[in-house]
């Protein structure tokens, strides 16, 4: 009977392992994969050290806790297999911390309290439990947990399509027989009535959840059924070599060993020995089995991290679309075996782009528009041909896919918006399996990021080959239109510089006529006549200065603007043209205040552009002023520099126009409003004639309190 017990325990064990590592194997990367692992691992465990309480009763105690510490930790794993189970649609965080909480507690008072195993005795050979004052509350929170579990999958299975709805139904059968009897032999009989040798029951429970899962296996061609029959040979023949092995070495070690009168006792240790290394020549077993199963009947069998490590390298080795399409497209075909791959493609404008194998079918627009309804209405799983039903919707379906000899679609989703479609037709030697299906769907993730990326450089390519072409003709235009510019202003300072110079000469004859009458040399003149006659006499003036300033900028424009220089004494030049505006400024009823300095270098500039300048700064104070107020002029030696400035208190010039102030024909918009016959360009001019000398234009205003005007001009040594 022991050796029975032991037979069976190393067949769930080895079952289990192979189960899991098989599924786990077929794609590391499916987190639902990942999870099945622990799902199966835990509870195997369990099983594992509830026989080891059984064999080795001394540590009974440490046994059984460590099997209920795998029972909370596979609460855990079974919790979050169902989250991911077909698939994640739902993301519930406080849930899950809940039943983390929840679980990591139950665990951590399994193995470290009295509170769930308080302690074990022997009896007539079994070990038996006695529960902890926490037992009850663990069995309660046990059935609350399936109750859960249960109320997830039932949610899940109206929010899923009509595979994943199978997959989930039964599941649940197979997940409520192996609740059903854990519950029963593991809880009920031994809490209730006392019985606790028919415990092992539930241990074993778990083959029937196994059996359930074969069933969904075979019955929903969810793996493919040679598949299926001839992996089932390959691990009965590893079963049978292990076992054989087992019981050999098992016969040989109590028969030569320990001898037949040894107790359990000295025996628990050797058999938990035999059992860890049996375990771990199983997979070595299984492998030469498996390699000599697929020389036979596997020939087109394929590595899924090989196949993903090629795919990867294709689509990181191009970024356009139509090569990544049909590189893609022909890896696929190869190592899945079928007839034709290709991919449909919906860019944002609505073109279709349809690239594959070298023969593939091309699907209308109005098929995609179906399949994209299919895919809304019933899920974004694969559509396999061969797994649609009688259905309406799913018929016309399968007769869409026949017409175009296809028998996969595989969406390609990104955020839940559709990016076009993975298709394939008949595989050669085999039906589609779900080994085939997991490898597409994981492999359409990185297609649908590589595809999108593509899309979007594609689309940045061709907008800049219509930018191009369109800066090409704009650059064209302009040109064009820069030529006739050219020509223009040419033209502009031709005229400019002959109307200035024709009409410098009149204008100085006037000057000098009207000077004549105002110093009496026509005669005596009354007041009211000179009155008049100084307001002639100081446009005119101001005529000719604007006639020079355009003279001046026009011999910017043409290259033939020279400074002149000469010794000159500037603070002279500023007091006469001060005294030459007092007038205006009385008028204006205003007041300059200016103090001539002692002692002041001789300069050597071009006196008359720098009259200009010094006559520009004070007049624009003069008009920009308000009344009553001081115009102060200042004229002083900064170490090896000389500071001119002129500081009002008028309107000043907006922050956000000062940038713009010294350009040529710049006037801010206060400046208009206040002097509207104002050019813009003696500003322009005034920075040039400083520039010219070496020096720096001063300027400091705020808007409503005023401007300071000036430059800085360098004291250079006179040759």
């Amino acid at each position: 009977m022991e050796y029975i017990n032991n037979f069976i325990i190393a067949v769930v064990m080895l079952l289990g392992l192979g189960v899991a590592s098989w599924v786990f194997i077929s794609n590391r990367s499916l987190r639902v994969n990942q999870l099945f692992l622990f799902l199966v691992g835990f509870p195997l465990f369990n099983v594992f050290f509830t026989y080891l309480s059984q064999v080795d009763p001394s540590r009974g105690l440490i046994w059984s806790r460590f099997a209920w510490f795998m029972g909370s930790l596979a609460m855990v794993a079974f919790y979050y297999f169902v989250i991911y189970f077909p698939r994640k649609i739902k993301s519930f965080p406080l849930l899950n911390i809940l039943v983390m909480a929840v679980w990591s507690f139950f665990a951590s008072l399994s193995i470290f309290t009295n509170y769930i195993v308080e302690d074990v005795q022997l009896e007539d050979s079994i070990t038996k439990v006695i529960p902890g004052s926490l037992m009850d509350i663990f069995y309660l929170s046990f059935i609350i947990f399936s109750i859960l579990v249960l109320f997830i999958l039932f949610k899940k299975y109206f929010l899923l399509n009509n595979i994943e709805k199978r997959k989930i139904k039964y599941f649940v059968v197979g997940l409520l027989l192996f609740i059903s009897t854990s519950v029963t032999f593991s809880i009920i009989l031994p809490a209730v009535f006392g019985i606790e040798r028919l415990t092992f029951v539930g241990d074993y429970s778990i083959i029937v959840f196994f059996g359930m899962t074969a069933y969904v296996i075979v019955k929903h061609r969810l793996f493919d059924i040679r598949f299926a029959v001839i992996r089932a040979v390959t691990y009965a023949l590893s079963l049978g070599v292990t076992s054989g092995l087992y019981f050999l070495l098992a016969f040989v070690s109590s028969k030569f060993i320990f001898g037949e009168t040894a107790s359990t006792f000295s025996r628990g240790p050797a058999d938990f020995g035999l059992l860890i290394l049996l375990s771990l020549s199983f997979q070595p077993i299984k492998h030469f089995f498996d390699r000599i199963t697929n020389q036979f009947f596997f020939k087109d069998n394929y590595n899924a991290g090989d196949f993903f490590t090629r795919l990867n390298r294709v689509v990181t080795l191009t970024t356009d679309i139509h090569g990544l399409l049909a590189s893609s497209a022909i890896e696929i075909a190869s190592t899945i075996k079928t007839e034709q791959a290709y991919f449909v493609v919906v860019k944002q404008n609505g073109r279709m782009i349809s690239v594959g194998t070298q023969k593939h079918t091309h699907i209308p627009r109005d098929d995609i528009n179906a399949i994209d309804k299919y895919i809304v209405n019933r899920g974004r799983s694969p559509i396999v041909k061969a797994l649609l039903t009688e259905d309406k919707t799913e018929k016309d379906m399968s007769r869409l896919m026949q017409s175009h000899k296809t028998e996969i679609i595989v969406p390609l989703l990104l955020s839940n918006q559709r990016v076009g479609y993975l298709c394939l037709g008949d595989k050669k030697s085999s039906n589609f399996n779900n080994r085939d299906i997991s490898t597409l769907e994981a492999a359409a993730d990185e297609l649908t990021i590589a595809i999108k990326d593509a899309l979007a450089v594609q689309e940045i390519r061709e907008l800049n080959e219509t930018l191009q072409q369109r800066i090409a003709n704009a650059t064209k235009e302009l040109r064009t239109s820069n030529t006739m510019l050219r020509h223009l202003d040419k033209a502009k300072d031709e005229f400019v510089s002959m109307a200035s110079h024709q009409l410098r000469t009149p204008l100085t004859s006037i000057k000098g006529y009207i000077s004549m009458v105002i110093e009496g040399d026509a005669g005596k003149i009354s007041d009211m006549q000179k009155q008049l006659l100084n307001e002639a006499f100081i446009s005119s003036e101001r005529m000719v200065h604007l006639i020079n300033d355009f003279l001046n900028v026009s011999r910017i424009q043409t290259g033939k603007f020279i400074i002149d220089r000469s010794p000159v004494d500037l603070s002279k030049v500023v007091e006469q043209e001060i005294d030459s505006l007092q007038s205006s400024a009385v008028a204006r009823n205003l007041k300059y205040k200016y103090t001539k300095p002692k002692n002041f270098p001789i300069l050597d500039v071009d006196e008359g552009k720098l009259r200009q300048v010094i006559m520009n700064f004070a007049d624009n104070a003069l008009y920009y002023s308000h009344e009553n107020t001081v115009i102060e002029v200042d004229l002083s030696v900064d170490g090896k520099e000389i500071i001119y400035t002129v500081k009002d208190t008028g309107i000043g010039v907006p922050k956000a126009e000062q940038d713009h102030l010294f350009t040529k024909f710049f006037r801010a918009t206060n400046a208009k409003v206040q002097r509207p016959d104002g050019t813009g360009v003696g500003l322009y001019l005034a920075k040039r004639i400083i520039n010219g000398h070496g020096g720096k234009v001063v300027f400091k205003s705020v808007e409503g309190k005023g401007s300071t005007f000036g430059f800085r001009l360098p004291i250079e040594p006179i040759l």
